[in-house]
C-alpha cells in the first residue's frame, strides 16, 4: 500500500534529502561565483558590463549584421550599455528554432530626479524618484550607495561610483525618532512615508565664503573636482541610489545568500553560467538580460522593444530562414524570481502551491494577478516537456504560484516573449523579501536553476 501511495500521490521533498556530498561541493562553488556578480552587479549597466567581460573570457565576441556564422560560434550584442543578447550557433538552422533563456538585470532602486540637488536649512539632499515597486519604508535609515553615468554636453560620458568602496561616504535617507512619531506611526506602511519624502542627505559643511546655498556649494564644489561636472550636467545623468549591503552568506548553516538585486539577477547569473559552460548545441541558443523589467519591460532596453528581433532577425538573415519560421518554433524559459512561501506570513499564501526554499527551481505555469491577468499562461504540454527534461536531467524543481488569487501577483518579460509567437514559461529562483533592499535565496535552488537552464539549452 505504501509503494501504491508513493506512486500515486505528489509529495515534494526538501533538495538536501535528494542531493549527495559531490553536489553539495558543486553548489557551493556556483554559489561563491555568484555572490561576487552581484556584489559588482550594483546596476544594470554594471552587470552587462561585467557580463561582457566575462563572456569575452569565454570566447565570445561582438557580432555585426551580415557576417557570416558556423555552428559553435559565440557572439553577442549589446543593447545601450543596458541590455545583452548572447548566443551560441547550434548545429541546425534556425528554422528548427532556438532556445531562449531571458531574465533581467534592473532592480527596484531610486533614481535621482533630473534637478536633483538642493540645501535645506544647511543640510543638502538629492532628491529621489522611485524605480519599481518598492515599501518606500524600508529605504529610508539604511546606508545607500550612487551608481551611473553623467553624459557632459561634449559627448563624454562620465560614470559615478560613490559608496561601493569600503572607504568611501555613504548616504542616508533620514527618518523620524520613535519619541517624536506619534502623527506619523498612525498614518498606513503605505503613507509613513512618501515618495516625495525618499530624499538623500549629502552633505552638510558650509562653503567658505558668504553667499548663499554654501553647504549646496560645497556638494557641488567636490563633485566638479572628483567628476569635472557642474549641476547642470544632472539633465543628462542617470543616477541611481541603491542599498549599499554587501552581499554575505545567511544562516548558522550557511545555505542562503542575503543581497540586493536577487530580483532578477540570480537568474541572469544562472543563464550566463549556463550559456559559458555550453559546448555545441543542437539548436542556437540565446540568452537574454533585459533592462525595464520592474516598470513594464518599456523602452527601447526593454524585452517589448524590437532589439531581441533584429537581433535575431540578423541571426536568420545570415541563414537564409525567415525570422518567424524561427520564433514559432523555438522555446523560451523566462528565468524570473518568484515569491517564496514564509512562515511568518501564512495569510497571503495558499501553501500546497507556493515554491520553498530548497525544493529546487521554481516551474510557473502562470504568474499575473487574480484572473491571470498579465499572463502568458503555458500550456500543459509545454510544462510537460519541462518535467520529463528536468527529471531526466536530475535537476531538483517544484511547481510555484505567487499568493492566493486574491491577493495580488506580478509579472515578468514571459507574456512579451510569447507575444512573439514563442512558446514561453517562467521558472526561476524563490526570494524572500522579494523587492526589499536586502533579499534572500537558498543556494540549492540557485543552483538548480543554472542546472535547469543549461539542461535546456542542451536539449
Amino acid at each position: 500500500m505504501e509503494n501504491v501511495r508513493d506512486s500515486l500521490f505528489y509529495e515534494p521533498k526538501n533538495g538536501y534529502d535528494r542531493v549527495d556530498t559531490e553536489e553539495r561541493l558543486k553548489i557551493e562553488d556556483y554559489c561563491r561565483e555568484y555572490m561576487d556578480f552581484l556584489n559588482t552587479a550594483r546596476t544594470e549597466r554594471e552587470a552587462v558590463r561585467y557580463a561582457i567581460d566575462k563572456a569575452e573570457e569565454h570566447g565570445f565576441r561582438p557580432y555585426r549584421a551580415g557576417e557570416t556564422l558556423k555552428a559553435g560560434d559565440r557572439i553577442y550584442r549589446c543593447n545601450r550599455g543596458k541590455a545583452l543578447m548572447l548566443a551560441v550557433v547550434g548545429t541546425e538552422p534556425l528554422d528548427h528554432g532556438s532556445v531562449i533563456a531571458g531574465a533581467h538585470v534592473d532592480s527596484p532602486r531610486l533614481d535621482l530626479k533630473q534637478i536633483p540637488l538642493y540645501e535645506q536649512d544647511e543640510l543638502c539632499y538629492f532628491r529621489t524618484h522611485y524605480y519599481g515597486g518598492i515599501k518606500k519604508y524600508q529605504w529610508v535609515a539604511i546606508p545607500l550607495e550612487l551608481h551611473g553615468v553623467v553624459s557632459l554636453r561634449n559627448g563624454e560620458t562620465v560614470d559615478v561610483c560613490i559608496g561601493r568602496d569600503p572607504k568611501d561616504p555613504k548616504f542616508v535617507i533620514t527618518d523620524l525618532l520613535p519619541h517624536l512619531a506619534a502623527d506619523q506611526m498612525k498614518k498606513t506602511m503605505a503613507e509613513g512615508i512618501t515618495g516625495e519624502g525618499l530624499n538623500l542627505l549629502i552633505g552638510s559643511t558650509p562653503y567658505a565664503d558668504d553667499g548663499k546655498d554654501r553647504v549646496k556649494l560645497a556638494v557641488m564644489s567636490m563633485l566638479n573636482d572628483a567628476y569635472g561636472i557642474t549641476e547642470e550636467d544632472f539633465l543628462s545623468a542617470e543616477l541611481t541610489a541603491v542599498p549599499a549591503f554587501d552581499v554575505c552568506e545567511i544562516g548558522v548553516d550557511r545555505s542562503m545568500i542575503g543581497g540586493y538585486g536577487h530580483d532578477d539577477r540570480v537568474c541572469a547569473w544562472a543563464e550566463l553560467r549556463a550559456i559559458f559552460d555550453l559546448e555545441m548545441p543542437r539548436r542556437t541558443c540565446v540568452c537574454i538580460l533585459a533592462d525595464k523589467e520592474e516598470i513594464g519591460s518599456e523602452g527601447v532596453s526593454g524585452m517589448q522593444s524590437a532589439a531581441f528581433d533584429c537581433f535575431m532577425e540578423d541571426l536568420c538573415a545570415s541563414q537564409g530562414v525567415a525570422l518567424r519560421r524561427c520564433l514559432e518554433n523555438s522555446f523560451c524559459l523566462s528565468a524570473d524570481v518568484t515569491a517564496a512561501f514564509d512562515p511568518l506570513y501564512p495569510e497571503v499564501s495558499e501553501k500546497r502551491s507556493e515554491s520553498k526554499f530548497n525544493y529546487g527551481m521554481a516551474i510557473c505555469k502562470y504568474t499575473g494577478a487574480r484572473g491571470k491577468s498579465s499572463t502568458s499562461d503555458a500550456s500543459a504540454e509545454l510544462v510537460g516537456y519541462l518535467r520529463g527534461l528536468f527529471d531526466r536531467e536530475k535537476v531538483l524543481w517544484q511547481m510555484a504560484e505567487m499568493g492566493k488569487v486574491d491577493q495580488g501577483g506580478g509579472g515578468t518579460i514571459a507574456k512579451y516573449m510569447a507575444n512573439r509567437n514563442i512558446d514561453t514559461i517562467d521558472a526561476g529562483v524563490p526570494v524572500l523579501s522579494m523587492h526589499a533592499p536586502f533579499e534572500i535565496v537558498a543556494k540549492l535552488d540557485c543552483y538548480m536553476t543554472y542546472k535547469g537552464i543549461l539542461a535546456a539549452y542542451r536539449d
